[in-house]
């Protein structure tokens, strides 16, 4: 599996995992990256399917997608990591961790959930239908935006949503469709009181994709973990939200407290 990756940082230095959303690439870490890499080496990688990663052909599962961390990993010779996810980065993470604890020296859960349940169904399902038999239309990447971002934060910030959109419209759709076979569907729920390392949690005050109630799901099955929402973001919240959520990273990364849930 070629899976396309970028290193920032110092050699030697705590190594930070990022993963991206559906549809997104390793870009979509450009702020936080560039934040963390004075202190951190940090690994950003474009998950299968995406980017300039290799597409095989689907459907793929979430046990695949932790196994091409794991690859990566062992091929660049890191022992263990802090990762951060964001939405299907977020399930990756949690499936790593659960499958490679002692690699996990602690776990952000960005925008993400354990289980998204059959009220989500239907979406998945126009997703794949559009992908498989239109590709990525604008239709798809104009509805994906309006979860993404907020209509203030569109107006403000034409040029950062229009490059988001630019990463969706290039994603390949057979990769996407495949994604989100992988994603749809799981239920970690019952698996999360097994996740040990350091959690922190974090979303968007009006994500409607993964909303606060899935974050406090994650929060209360996580022993310990802690949960902040971010005022006034939705999904892509490390994005919209991008000071308040690199202070908060950086605040658990360096093991001081964060606020309260």
């Amino acid at each position: 599996m070629k899976t396309h990756h970028r290193l920032d940082g110092p050699a030697g230095a705590p190594v930070v995992v990022m993963a991206h959303a559906l549809g997104a690439t390793l870009d979509v870490w450009d702020a936080p990256a560039a934040a963390l890499a004075a202190r951190y080496r940090v690994l950003r990688y474009d998950v299968r399917g995406h980017g300039g990663s290799e597409v095989p052909p689907g459907p793929y599962t979430l046990e695949q997608m932790a196994g091409d961390l794991r690859e990566l990993l062992d091929a660049l010779g890191i022992a263990d990591v802090h990762f951060v996810g964001l939405s299907m980065g977020g399930l990756i993470g949690m499936a790593f961790a659960l499958a490679h604890p002692g690699r996990v020296r602690s776990l952000v859960l960005c925008d993400t959930t354990a289980c998204y349940g059959p009220a989500v169904t239907p979406m998945w399902d126009d997703r794949i239908r559009v992908a498989e038999t239109r590709g990525m239309t604008e239709e798809l990447i104009e509805r994906t935006m309006a979860i993404w971002f907020t209509p203030e934060f569109h107006a403000r910030h034409k040029t950062v949503v229009d490059r988001v959109s630019a990463m969706l419209r290039a994603t390949d759709p057979r990769g996407y469709a495949a994604a989100i076979r992988a994603i749809g569907w799981v239920d970690l729920r019952d698996r999360l009181g097994a996740i040990r390392c350091p959690t922190l949690v974090m979303v968007g005050e009006r994500d409607p994709g993964t909303p606060p109630a899935m974050a406090r799901v994650l929060h209360e099955g996580i022993a310990g973990s802690r949960l902040v929402i971010l005022p006034g973001a939705m999904h892509c919240s490390p994005v919209e939200a991008a000071d308040a959520f690199i202070r908060t990273l950086t605040m658990f990364l360096e093991g001081r407290a964060t606020p309260a849930p």
